[in-house]
This record gives C-alpha cells, sequence and structure tokens, in this order.
C-alpha cells in the first residue's frame, strides 16, 4: 500500500466527530463480510485507510466498539454515524468513504469478504433509476432541505 501525501477531511452527520487526515493509503475497497455489514447497516463497508501517525480528530471523540478480539470500530454517540474501522495491530484506520468530505475523491480499487456479498449485488447497476429527489417530489424535498440537521461537509 502506497502513503499518498494527501489531506483529506470528514465527519459524522450531526457533525459532533470530525476528523482530518494528512495522508492517505491507496487502499479503497468494499468489504461485503458479515460483520462490516452489521456494522454499517449496509451491504458493505466502503473503507479506506489513513495512517495511524496522520490521523486527527479534530471535534469530539468517536464512540469505539471492539468487535472483535482485533477490531474496533468507531462511530458518533450522538447519531450513530459509523466512521472507522481500525485493527489493533495494522498502524492505519479505515475511514468509512461515505463520511469523507470528498468521498469520489477514494474509488474503491478493492473487494473483500465476498463470502457474504448479497448474490443480487451484481444486478444492482441495471435497476430502474428513479432521478434525483429534486425531480420526483421537489415539495419533499424541500421540506427536508428546511428541517435537514446535517451538518454540512468541512469544519
Amino acid at each position: 500500500m502506497r502513503r499518498r501525501d494527501i489531506v483529506a477531511t470528514g465527519g459524522c452527520q450531526c457533525g459532533a466527530v470530525r476528523y482530518r487526515a494528512s495522508a492517505m493509503l491507496d487502499n479503497a475497497h468494499l468489504c461485503h463480510c458479515r460483520m462490516c455489514q452489521k456494522a454499517t447497516g449496509g451491504l458493505f463497508a466502503a473503507l479506506v485507510a489513513a495512517p495511524d501517525d496522520a490521523l486527527e480528530w479534530t471535534r469530539g471523540t468517536p464512540a469505539v466498539f471492539r468487535s472483535s478480539e482485533r477490531v474496533e470500530r468507531g462511530f458518533c454517540a450522538a447519531c450513530g454515524t459509523p466512521l472507522f474501522y481500525h485493527g489493533l495491530d495494522g498502524g492505519r484506520t479505515n475511514l468509512t468513504i461515505g463520511s469523507l468530505d470528498n468521498p469520489a475523491a477514494f474509488p474503491p480499487i478493492d473487494q473483500m469478504g465476498s463470502e457474504a456479498r448479497m448474490p443480487w449485488f451484481e444486478t444492482l447497476p441495471a435497476l430502474p433509476d428513479q432521478g434525483a429527489t429534486e425531480d420526483e417530489d421537489p415539495e419533499w424535498a424541500a421540506a427536508i432541505r428546511r428541517s435537514n440537521r446535517q451538518a454540512p461537509d468541512g469544519d
């Protein structure tokens, strides 16, 4: 894994926990294992690592759940956003790509945990696209924007 000297920032949905990484690794990946499915509440965890010595928590402190004897996972105790996967002997913290301020900068290059990948995962790109919420139901989208409690990206 190659270390890239780029800055990445991110945080939880409510803004109570924020982080900054002064370097990232080139390991963006999807993990389909059952533990990652449960930890994120999704079909997979989309992760990319920062070296532990390059990661700092700039606002708040994540809550931590030790999901096995070798792994801990961090999340915001206030809003529940999954923030990281940390192997206790790895020297790096895998941040959830969705919690990054610029998730598009880290496209996955690998997959793992295929034993639990949903058998219909490959069919997802063929599903009908219902379009943008703003186009399909502008009144609903406007109401959500008015009452949105989500913190903006960035510090």
